[in-house]
């Protein structure tokens, strides 16, 4: 699997503090190992268009897209309660 950083991810990212881009460095190489890795809780966020929703750490989610062998990374933020 690869990963690719869509361009309002990588904004998201920059704007992120810290210990949120810090958690992003290793993320997305734990969703490349499993899909199902205890610490990202991945699930389907929008059906329709196809689109997961990762975890980050308890307040920031990130947003993926999976097509083929490929994650397109879309978005990160903070997680609304």
């Amino acid at each position: 699997m690869q990963v690719f950083y869509m361009d309002r991810f990588q904004r998201s990212y920059a704007d992120a503090p810290a210990e949120v881009r810090r958690r992003c460095d290793k993320q997305p190489a734990l969703l490349v190992q499993d899909l199902r890795h205890p610490s990202i809780r991945a699930k389907k966020y929008d059906e329709s268009r196809n689109i997961w929703q990762g975890r980050m750490n308890r307040n920031w989610r990130f947003y993926f897209l999976i097509e083929g062998n490929r994650y397109y990374l879309l978005d990160l933020m903070a997680h609304s309660k």
